[in-house]
């Protein structure tokens, strides 16, 4: 069975600086069939106006990536790390016992956009890490390209959870398979295109909650961006 999270049905935040989509539960917005899957707790769509952001403020014991879709963000936070985010990059804070961060906008002309995605991890505490790394080019990662895993060595970025993050770029007219493994838990969240799965029409900001072993393999109208999260 895939249970597809529409995206018509996401939560929303909006403030005059910023326009935020939940796909899981987050801030003001409950629903109990979106409360995350495994270590995955929440994937926010955030679009940020110029000159704004997401002023100092902490986090503990959380995972959480950051990928820009457009503009640039500004990160600095209480470990010494400034540094500027632009599409094509990716972002992994391990907050651990504990680290302050700000996520501003770094154009005073252009909008922001970006995904911010929380991971739990398995164990608590811990010093605070930053990562930071390229995202493979889209001509080489049409299928699945690991991300970021919890296995030392295996992926740019290094997750405290039995999890991994992959990310493809297909061109209309292919076809995705779903790497499913025995007794794990998938999420699939449709970053950007138009695709069918099983019949059903599937686009920007869907996501697919898998249940199955084996399923109908996903076939793109347009080009697109997903990610996969595979997680114990």
């Amino acid at each position: 069975m895939t249970l597809i999270h529409e995206n018509v049905n996401r939560g929303r935040s909006q403030t005059g600086w910023l326009d935020s989509f939940h796909t899981f539960s987050f801030g003001g917005f409950r629903d109990p069939a979106r409360m995350g899957i495994g270590a995955l707790r929440v994937i926010n769509e955030d679009r940020i106006i110029p000159g704004s952001g997401f002023a100092e403020h902490g986090h503990e014991d959380m995972d959480i990536l950051t990928l820009v879709l457009s503009g640039k963000l500004r990160h600095r936070d209480t470990i010494g790390n400034e540094t500027v985010i632009a599409p094509g990059k990716a972002q992994l804070m391990s907050a651990g016992t504990g680290i302050r961060h700000s996520e501003m906008n770094a154009s005073d002309t252009e909008p922001a956009h970006f995904l911010q995605i929380w991971l739990i991890p398995e164990t608590y505490g811990g010093a605070p890490t930053y990562q930071q790394a390229a995202l493979s080019p889209e001509e080489e990662a049409r299928d699945w390209s690991l991300l970021a895993s919890g296995r030392d060595g295996e992926a740019p970025l290094r997750l405290l959870s039995d999890s991994r993050v992959l990310i493809a770029f297909p061109q209309a007219g292919m076809t995705t398979r779903l790497p499913i493994g025995e007794g794990r838990k998938t999420f699939v969240h449709i970053v950007e295109g138009l695709a069918t799965i099983g019949g059903e029409r599937i686009s920007s900001g869907d996501g697919l909650q898998v249940g199955e072993s084996r399923l109908p393999d996903i076939d793109w109208i347009t080009d697109g961006k997903a990610l996969l999260f595979d997680m114990k």
